[in-house]
C-alpha cells in the first residue's frame, strides 16, 4: 500500500482537478487541502477516546485519511459526499476499513443516517463544503441539523475561504476562528462548540467568535 501511495495521490489530484472544472461552484478549491491545513484541523480533535466523526464534502479524502489514521479501532467515520465520482473513489480507498462509511447523500441526511446505523450523536463534525454559496434557508437548516447531530460538548469544525458563516452559526455557544495562511487559498478554520448540559439543560448560547491569524 505504501508503495502505491504516489500513484494514488496523483490520481486523486487529477480527479479533484477534473471535478473542479466540471462543478466549480460545488468544490471549494482547485486543489486539495495542504498537509499543513490537514494537520491543523486534525489537531483540534481529541483522539484519545473512541469517537464518532462525520465529514461533509470530503472530496478526494485528504482529511478523511488523516482522521482514519488517528482514530481508534472502535471509532466511526461517516463521509457525506454528494459527488458520485468522489464517492466511488472514497469507497475504493476505505473498502477494507469497517470504521469508515461513505454515504453518497446530502449532508442534511446526517441525523437520519446516524439513527439508521445506531450510531447516536457525533463527537465532531468536519466540513469543507462552501457554505457561502448555499441559499440562506438551506444554510441555516444544515447548521441546525449539524447542531442537533452533535453530542453536548461536541464541535463543528469548518475550513472556508470566507468567514461569513459566523453570522449564521448563532446556535453554537462558542466559536473560535483562525486565518490559516499555509494553504492555497488561505482558509478560515473555525471551531464551533456545542455547550455541555447543566442539570439537563444546555447553557445559554453566547455565540462568541474570536479570530486569530496563523502564518
Amino acid at each position: 500500500m505504501r508503495g502505491r501511495g504516489f500513484t494514488v495521490r496523483n490520481f486523486m489530484s487529477a480527479l479533484f482537478f477534473k471535478r473542479f472544472l466540471q462543478k466549480p461552484f460545488q468544490i471549494a478549491s482547485i486543489i486539495p487541502s495542504s498537509k499543513a491545513l490537514v494537520e491543523r484541523e486534525a489537531s483540534k480533535i481529541d483522539f484519545s477516546e473512541p469517537r464518532t466523526i462525520a465529514e461533509y464534502g470530503p472530496g478526494e479524502g485528504v482529511h478523511s485519511r488523516a482522521l482514519a489514521n488517528r482514530m481508534s479501532a472502535d471509532s466511526q467515520l461517516f463521509l457525506f459526499e454528494l459527488d458520485p465520482a468522489f464517492s466511488r473513489d472514497l469507497e475504493r480507498q476505505f473498502a477494507h476499513d469497517q470504521r469508515v462509511h461513505v454515504i453518497n447523500r446530502d449532508a442534511a441526511s446526517l441525523s437520519e443516517e446516524l439513527r439508521r446505523r445506531g450510531a447516536g450523536q457525533c463527537d465532531y463534525i468536519l466540513s469543507g463544503i462552501p457554505f457561502s454559496i448555499l441559499e440562506i434557508k438551506k444554510k441555516r437548516a444544515l447548521l441546525q441539523d449539524t447542531y442537533d447531530a452533535l453530542r453536548p460538548g461536541g464541535a463543528f469544525i469548518i475550513y472556508q475561504v470566507t468567514n461569513e458563516l459566523k453570522q449564521h452559526a448563532t446556535l453554537f455557544e462558542h466559536g473560535e476562528s483562525e486565518y490559516f495562511l499555509q494553504n492555497i487559498p488561505p482558509m478560515f478554520i473555525t471551531v464551533f462548540q456545542k455547550a455541555q448540559t447543566r442539570n439537563g439543560h444546555a447553557r445559554p448560547a453566547t455565540a462568541r467568535i474570536t479570530v486569530q491569524r496563523t502564518a
